[in-house]
């Protein structure tokens, strides 16, 4: 009877292992999905931009999310030294829906739209002292609260670094060179080889002549002549 309860309890516990482990596998392919599905900010395949003092430039931030948007939460902040200074606010109550945005500093205006999924601002008549990082933040309750955050660079100059296109200009004038030349190539040997095939007609043309007048010669029509009846007295 011991060995028989020894068997049970080890059976047992073979399937209490077993609903752990797949109810690890669900929780780790759970934690999979948020992570690939969950809210994203991006501001761009460039996080920079250089700009002319005076200058309104803009600020560009959207914002992904596969589960969807419910109160979404975002916001602009200045890293003043350090010290976020808060630009703009707003919540997005669900998806389509244009927020109420909350602007705390001159100067800056929210350009963006919720049917777009942007959430970006422009910066007007800007100054030395407006140089520095920008952080475009966002918060979904729908994804328990998840956030993400992302940061666009401002660089403020007094005038824009005049651009060398000299080695540009020389690499497309070889490039182009190179082009032209090899089409001039293409349309010499389709000409040469259309000379070749007219003269290799022509002299086709003079072999075909040249036999029917050698089988002429060889009497070939006094044959036909012989063929004829005797003439009768």
């Amino acid at each position: 009877m011991a060995s028989g309860d020894n068997d049970g309890s080890s059976v047992s516990g073979r399937l209490r292992s077993r609903d752990l482990l797949h109810a690890g596998l669900a929780v780790a392919l759970l934690l999979g999905v948020w992570s690939v599905d969950g809210l994203e900010v991006s501001t761009g395949k460039v996080s920079s931009i250089e700009a002319m003092n005076g200058s309104t430039v803009l600020l560009p931030c959207t914002y992904s999310s596969c589960i969807g948007i419910q109160n979404l939460y975002f916001s602009w902040k200045f890293n003043d030294n350090g010290t976020h200074l808060k630009l703009c606010e707003a919540e997005i109550p669900k998806e389509k829906v244009e927020p109420k945005v909350h602007v705390y500093r001159d100067r800056v205006e929210f350009v963006g739209s919720s049917k777009t999924n942007n959430i970006s601002i422009l910066l007007w008549n800007i100054t030395f002292e407006d140089e520095g990082e920008y952080i475009c933040f966002a918060r979904n309750p729908k994804e328990k609260n998840r956030n993400h955050s992302a940061i666009f660079t401002l660089i403020v100059v007094d005038q824009m670094k005049e651009v060398d296109n000299r080695l540009t200009i020389l690499i497309v004038s070889i490039v182009g060179g190179v082009i032209g030349l090899v089409i001039i190539i293409m349309v010499i040997k389709a000409l040469v080889v259309h000379f070749l095939m007219k003269d290799s007609e022509k002299t086709k043309e003079c072999l075909v002549s040249s036999s029917g007048n050698d089988n002429t010669e060889n009497g070939l029509s006094g044959a036909k002549a012989d063929n004829k009846g005797t003439p009768k007295a």
